[in-house]
């Protein structure tokens, strides 16, 4: 394909998809990502993954902080003529102004099969929701957020044990080839765009931090989902002796106590219905490690009650 081509991202998810691109001989000719944000710390300006991928491999990169009111990225991208541009996990909206400069529009890979989850946090809904399947939806870009017509989808199932981390890679390879596919259907002038069922759109809220700590009310099948939900980032929490501790991995038991209470020396948690028994843990600001290692150093009493 010789047509020319902007990519926007910024994520871990975004990578693989640009780097496809690149090795298959796909024409990039700028790469929009967000700009470095200050580390916690504030001295260290963190690139992201995008950004640094991109400089590896020599691309032109371009971080405005935003596109929205941006006369200079709007007369760049008229000057430059792009025949496609692609959106992946790029965390601006793109105006309405800019949506008429490419000849073939704005392609959008979205981490859902549309119109389920639209919105910022399609992968950690489908897993809060205990869903049995999600996808991949490779869409034109319009005004309405996640609203545009698509052109191609592929599902993929979703197992009790599959978490945020493993669905992000998983989708990103399946988005790279669903990706070309539609690129190489518009160019041959076969593509066939199926707009969106209203009446069937569902919203993936952006992760609220409050939603991340962990409630020993809730039942233990949803406390699972939500470990594997924020596994590996943003992280499902409790507190003990007002240290967070994360929760990575566990498993629900048929086991009855009280809310929030260990039942035993494996560090299994009493829920409302049945248990959940921890596998894998992570002291704020530690390395992740196994239960057996972690209770090795940390004396907890059966009986103790969690927060």
């Amino acid at each position: 394909m010789s047509q020319k081509i902007v990519f926007m991202g910024t994520s871990n998810f975004a990578v693989p998809i640009l780097k496809s691109l690149y090795q298959n001989g796909y024409p990039i000719s700028a790469v929009y990502t967000q700009p470095p944000k200050k580390s916690k710390r504030g001295q260290k300006l963190n690139k992201s993954p995008i950004n640094l991928f991109s400089e590896n491999i020599s691309l032109d990169v371009r971080t405005p902080q935003s596109l929205k009111n941006n006369n200079e990225e709007e007369s760049y991208l008229t000057e430059l003529k792009p025949d496609i541009i692609i959106v992946v996990s790029y965390g601006q909206i793109i105006p309405k102004n800019l949506l008429t400069i490419p000849k073939y529009g704005f392609l959008n890979v979205h981490a859902s099969l549309l119109p389920k989850w639209r919105g910022a946090a399609p992968i950690e809904r489908a897993l809060l929701n205990k869903e049995n399947e999600t996808g991949i939806s490779i869409m034109k870009i319009i005004k309405k957020l996640d609203a545009g017509p698509f052109i191609k989808q592929v599902k993929v199932k979703i197992h009790k044990e599959t978490t945020s981390g493993e669905l992000i890679k998983k989708l990103s390879v399946i988005g790279a080839e669903a990706l070309k596919d539609s690129i190489e259907l518009i160019s041959s002038g076969k593509a066939i765009f199926k707009e969106q069922n209203e009446k069937e759109a569902t919203y993936a809220k952006k992760i609220n931090k409050i939603e991340t700590r962990i409630n020993w009310k809730d039942k233990a099948e949803n406390i699972i989902a939500k470990i594997n939900a924020f596994n590996p980032k943003p992280g499902a929490w409790f507190l003990l002796k007002n240290e967070r501790i994360k929760i990575l991995k566990a498993k629900e038991v048929k086991k009855n106590g009280g809310e929030g209470e260990i039942l035993d020396d494996n560090l299994t948690i009493g829920c409302s219905t049945n248990a959940i028994q921890i596998l894998r843990i992570q002291k704020e600001g530690k390395r992740d490690m196994d239960i057996k290692e972690f209770l090795v150093g940390n004396n907890l009493d059966k009986g103790t009650k969690l927060s």
